[in-house]
């Protein structure tokens, strides 16, 4: 005998029913959030023509089904230096970092921080990848994802006062972001104060320091061209560079399917990292613009006397490759190959 309540139960059955399978495709996408910290406030060149750009395009060849949530500035707490081990542990599932921020934890890496290493940030960020892929994804990267592994471009000085020679750097508090651009400022002569990019704007305000190393690009975001008169670039092979990285928890990466696997492997790499490292260098020209229409005063040193500060940075070529067999690592070997892989670079053709 078929009752109401009997009706009333095979009713709601029916509706459950219905609802599941409404609700099954959206279950089946499985949709993915990625929180992608990093350092810089989010108007800043890199995570605004690089990270967006990443995290958009993934989020587009996902079809919506993985987002990316973007927080800049360290919004999700800890310090920049702590920004890999936040990706290794999970605290974040995407970081932007320096790799330098972590003094002497990924060796190999300084190969392209050596002073006048580097000539063009998109060779060098090609030879890098290369390079990772062979010498660090399994051995000092092996607790992370890492997405992209590039440089930025020309590193040079801007400070309080001129700077033509390495005689001029004698006795001045000079900004460095790594150990190598460290020792390659005490060996020119100044006083080397480690401090993560951030803190650049307050620390040139205040005198704590008479200048800084970084790139043209970053400048703009942190006001430089307001801060200091006097900016010193060099003709040729960049003074110095330091590595990034975009890293990812390996768990996470592990965990998706398949398909979205794909997506972020798709939008990574070696060409992604050619990418953001042609992009950062490219934006040079225009924070560059903003010191001449300042009227700042700007150096260039000539090639012909870029030999006298190549001559001065030597040692630390001699120190570095002594280090590095310290912990069983050729460095020269690397130093080569560097050269070869970026001296191959054919733009991409």
């Amino acid at each position: 005998m078929t009752t109401r309540r009997t009706l009333l139960g095979l009713a709601a059955g029916v509706t459950a029913a219905a609802m599941l399978a409404v609700s099954a495709p959206a279950a089946l996408a499985q949709e993915v959030t990625l929180r992608l910290h990093q350092f810089l406030p989010a108007q800043a060149n890199v995570p605004k023509l690089v990270l967006d750009v990443w995290a958009d395009n993934v989020e587009e060849a996902s079809e919506g089904r993985i987002k990316v949530e973007r927080f800049p500035s360290m919004q999700l707490g800890g310090t920049p230096p702590e920004l890999i081990d936040q990706a290794i542990d999970g605290i974040a599932d995407v970081v932007w970092t320096v790799v330098g921020y972590t003094p002497g934890r990924f060796p190999s890496t300084e190969v392209f921080e050596l002073p006048f290493m580097v000539s063009d940030a998109r060779a060098a960020s090609s030879a890098y990848w290369q390079m990772f892929e062979e010498h660090m994804k399994d051995g000092e990267f092996a607790d992370v994802h890492i997405l992209g592994t590039w440089v930025h471009g020309p590193g040079m000085i801007h400070s309080n006062k001129e700077v033509t020679s390495p005689d001029d750097m004698q006795g001045m508090r000079i900004r460095g972001a790594t150990r190598q651009v460290n020792a390659l400022l005490e060996q020119l002569g100044a006083t080397p104060v480690g401090m993560p990019v951030p803190a650049v704007s307050e620390a040139l305000s205040k005198g704590v320091i008479d200048g800084t190393t970084i790139p043209w690009e970053v400048t703009t975001a942190l006001k430089v061209p307001e801060l200091v008169d006097n900016h010193t670039e060099f003709e040729g092979a960049h003074l110095y560079n330091v590595t990034f990285v975009l890293a990812m928890n390996k768990d996470r990466y592990e965990s998706l399917p398949d398909d979205l696997k794909a997506v972020i492997d798709a939008n990574s790499g070696h060409d992604f990292s050619v990418f953001a490292g042609g992009t950062q260098s490219d934006a040079d020209g225009p924070s560059r613009q903003i010191a001449v229409d300042l009227g700042n005063n700007i150096v260039t040193v000539s090639e012909d006397q870029v030999a006298v500060w190549r001559e001065r940075s030597q040692p630390i070529y001699d120190a570095w490759v002594a280090e590095m067999s310290e912990k069983g690592i050729d460095g020269q070997a690397l130093i080569d190959q560097a050269r070869e892989l970026m001296d191959a670079y054919d733009g991409g053709n």
